[in-house]
């Protein structure tokens, strides 16, 4: 049972831009990643006309088929009949839905198709309408801090605990992929203690050690991307886990999460491996053949396997004593040997 403490932490899967603007691809990202144990499956829904112009200067040249980012933008579009079609399947199979918006019109149409809760970018921190427009829902919003301050970090998170919406703040670095020295897992515990919330991790270091590692932080969220091969057309291919590696993860973060909900009491453990203990413990042996009426001495006595019969430890009880008895060399040293 999941104690209070360590939560079992919601396993997100990105799926961002991967599927290309293809939506049968798209639909065969909700097949594979049902199969990997994750939770959530995410995309990101964005409508080219209401949220940049075709002066974008982000990854411009990253397509030979995109003339700019607003081309690119546009072609990653899909209808809301095709949006309702991708939360119905993934609910389907198993996973909640969730895509993070990039404008009014994105929020708007998340909202008629009824998704599990919400995501807000990075770049979307400090844009006010959307957290107007989201918080109408009074679903779950989980906030990325990518390329924000703590200053601009605690208003957004004052305006959304002003709303009474439950909240997880996600650790993120704005780096594509994010080298082991930015990820930032020393902010986990600072959020924690700072906002008195869920704590959980967007990563993009395109490693499933980053996420395990967190894990043993007891984040309550964890956000990968994934892709379905590492040589693939896309620009978050390079910050992305493949569906075998994802599978990996989401083992790995339940395998830690175990250890972390069952605490180990030195005292009963003992306890429970005495058996074992006296096989691998050593006793009290004589070193060599000794007569009756013999004194004990160090020099006649060592320690070796098994430990069923005198401990080490009561090696001053025995020194000094008469043997009542004929022993043999490598026989266990017994207490009622002695006079």
């Amino acid at each position: 049972m999941i104690k209070d403490s360590h939560k079992k932490c919601k396993i997100i899967a990105e799926v961002a831009q991967a599927h290309d603007g293809s939506f049968g691809i798209a639909k065969s990202f909700i097949d594979a990643v049902s199969d990997t144990g994750v939770d959530i499956i995410k995309f990101q829904t964005h409508i080219a006309k209401a949220e940049t112009t075709k002066k974008e200067p982000w990854r411009i040249k990253f397509s030979e088929q995109d003339k700019s980012r607003y081309d690119y933008w546009k072609r990653m579009e899909f209808n809301e009949k095709q949006w309702l079609e991708l939360k119905n399947y993934s609910e389907k199979n198993g996973l909640k839905f969730m895509s993070s918006p990039f404008s009014l019109e994105a929020v708007n149409l998340l909202k008629k198709i009824d998704t599990y809760a919400w995501k807000i970018a990075s770049g979307e921190i400090n844009n006010d309408q959307i957290l107007d427009s989201i918080s109408e829902s009074g679903k779950e919003i989980y906030l990325s801090t990518g390329m924000s301050s703590i200053d601009e970090i605690d208003s957004a998170v004052e305006k959304i605990k002003k709303r009474n919406l439950p909240l997880t703040i996600m650790q993120c670095t704005s780096m594509y992929p994010t080298p082991p020295d930015k990820i930032g897992l020393n902010n986990i515990n600072l959020f924690k203690e700072r906002y008195n919330c869920n704590v959980g991790l967007s990563d993009h270091s395109s490693s499933i050690f980053t996420g395990i590692a967190a894990a043993s932080l007891g984040i309550n969220a964890l956000e990968v991307h994934v892709t379905f091969d590492k040589n693939m057309f896309g620009p978050d291919t390079s910050s992305s886990l493949t569906i075998s590696e994802l599978k990996t993860l989401v083992e790995g973060v339940r395998y830690v999460e175990n250890i972390l909900n069952n605490d180990v009491d030195k005292n009963k453990i003992a306890a429970e491996l005495k058996p074992l203990k006296k096989i691998f413990s050593k006793s009290i042996v004589y070193k060599k053949d000794l007569v009756k009426n013999s004194i004990i001495t160090k020099s006649k006595i060592c320690f070796k396997k098994p430990g069923n019969g005198v401990d080490p430890s009561d090696i001053k009880k025995v020194i000094g004593k008469k043997l009542a008895k004929d022993v043999k060399s490598d026989d266990l040293l017994l207490m009622s040997d002695l006079k």
